[in-house]
């Protein structure tokens, strides 16, 4: 078990590790995607920084974490379950433990579909190689909505279960031969307490699963009961969210979309979460 694990790796994110370990503190950083900073073609408004790219300040963002033995691990994180004094984290099926939890995964644009949310763990799945077995000579539809869902599809095919690929791009030829393809994209998620279909347009798929393989997972769809502020998550000025031991920080936690922002609430999250690990270890 680690004291802290932070998911998504912009500005938030390392400033977060960077302090956590001035802290003395242990850490671990997942990302599975490009920070949209690395992107920017001028940044003026950073202190300290003048008339520089996006991507050259990420590089010394990524060279500061570095050197400190900080290391960024590719995973896509798909939920996080409080433990009491500790949080199991779920990285595509890989099971890792921390004393608090860092969210930093910039603005969420995943948009949930109807029946999503009130049907995840009862048919709806974020993660292939985590539940694939449990739908073992069912009906799986799979989404495809990210670089993987090719592969994880397959590998559903490959151990028995009976897979529908739905997706906006043309069939590829890496996709199995036996699996149904459906150009389109999903709308809704039917069923009462099981799933018992899906909308794809106008057609309706009857299965007993589907697998929504995204990119990143929403915020409220990682932890239950996380409280949001419209389409951010709502902190205190600790950047603690509504459940004790998780922080956010960074676009995630709303206006200004800023990157001096960014730095500074992770900044805070970090040592907040490192003062409250030491307060537990002097009681």
């Amino acid at each position: 078990m680690v004291d802290v694990i932070i998911i998504g790796a912009g500005p938030a994110g390392l400033s977060a590790a960077v302090n956590a370990m001035t802290r003395g503190k242990t850490v671990r950083i997942f990302s599975n995607k490009e920070n949209y900073l690395s992107k920017a073609e001028r940044v003026d408004n950073h202190l300290g920084f003048y008339n520089v790219s996006g991507k050259e300040l990420m590089d010394k963002f990524k060279e500061h974490a570095e050197a400190m033995n900080i290391k960024v691990e590719d995973g896509k994180v798909v939920n996080i379950l409080p433990m009491g004094e500790s949080f199991m984290v779920n990285i595509n099926g890989d099971i890792a433990e921390a004393k608090k939890v860092i969210l930093s995964m910039g603005v969420s644009k995943t948009k949930e579909i109807p029946g999503e949310s009130r049907l995840l763990g009862s048919g709806v799945s974020y993660c292939a190689t985590c539940d694939g077995m449990l739908y073992r000579n069912k009906n799986a539809v799979v989404w495809d909505q990210s670089k993987e869902a090719l592969e994880e599809a397959n590998y559903l095919q490959s151990i028995g279960v009976n897979v529908t690929f739905v997706s906006k791009k043309e069939r590829s030829e890496h996709l199995n031969s036996n699996i149904k393809y459906i150009n389109g994209t999903l709308t809704e998620v039917i069923g009462e307490d099981v799933v018992k279909s899906v909308k794809a347009g106008d057609v309706v798929i009857d299965t007993d699963a589907v697998f929504m393989l995204r990119d990143a997972v929403a915020p409220t769809a990682l932890i239950d009961g996380l409280k949001t502020d419209g389409n951010f998550i709502a902190v205190d000025r600790n950047m603690e969210t509504n459940i004790e031991g998780v922080y956010a920080a960074g676009d995630i936690t709303g206006k200004p979309l800023q990157l001096s922002k960014a730095v500074s609430e992770g900044l805070i999250a970090a040592q907040h979460a490192a003062l409250q690990i030491d307060k537990i270890k002097e009681n």
